[in-house]
C-alpha cells in the first residue's frame, strides 16, 4: 500500500508545481506587464516634453508648458502665473480639441 502512495507523490508534486507556476504566469500577464507597459509610456511622455505642450499634473493643474529641465517643468497657469512642478507630476497631455455642443 505505501508502494501505490509512494508512486502518486511525484505526479502530485509536478501538478502543484505546474498549478503554481500557471497562478503566476496569469498573475504577470494580467497584472505586473500592463504596469510596467504604463510605466513606460509615462516615463516616454515626460522625456519628451517640450516648450507648448498643454498639459495636466497629478494634482489636477493644467497648464502649458514654458520650460523644461533636467528635473522640473515650468507651466504658465494663467497669463503672467507660472509655476514649477517636478517633471514626475506632469499626468498627461491635453489635446486641443474642444468638444463641440450638440443643439
Amino acid at each position: 500500500m505505501y508502494n501505490i502512495l509512494a508512486q502518486a507523490m511525484p505526479n502530485q508534486t509536478v501538478m502543484t508545481v505546474l498549478l503554481y507556476a500557471g497562478i503566476i504566469g496569469v498573475f504577470w500577464f494580467f497584472m505586473i506587464r500592463p504596469q510596467q507597459k504604463k510605466r513606460k509610456e509615462q516615463q516616454n511622455f515626460i522625456e519628451n516634453l517640450k516648450k507648448g505642450d498643454a498639459v495636466v499634473t497629478i494634482g489636477g493643474m493644467h497648464g502649458r508648458v514654458v520650460t523644461v529641465d533636467e528635473l522640473t517643468v515650468t507651466l504658465e497657469v494663467d497669463r503672467g502665473v507660472k509655476m514649477v512642478f517636478d517633471k514626475s507630476a506632469v499626468s498627461r497631455e491635453v489635446t486641443a480639441k474642444v468638444p463641440e455642443k450638440t443643439a
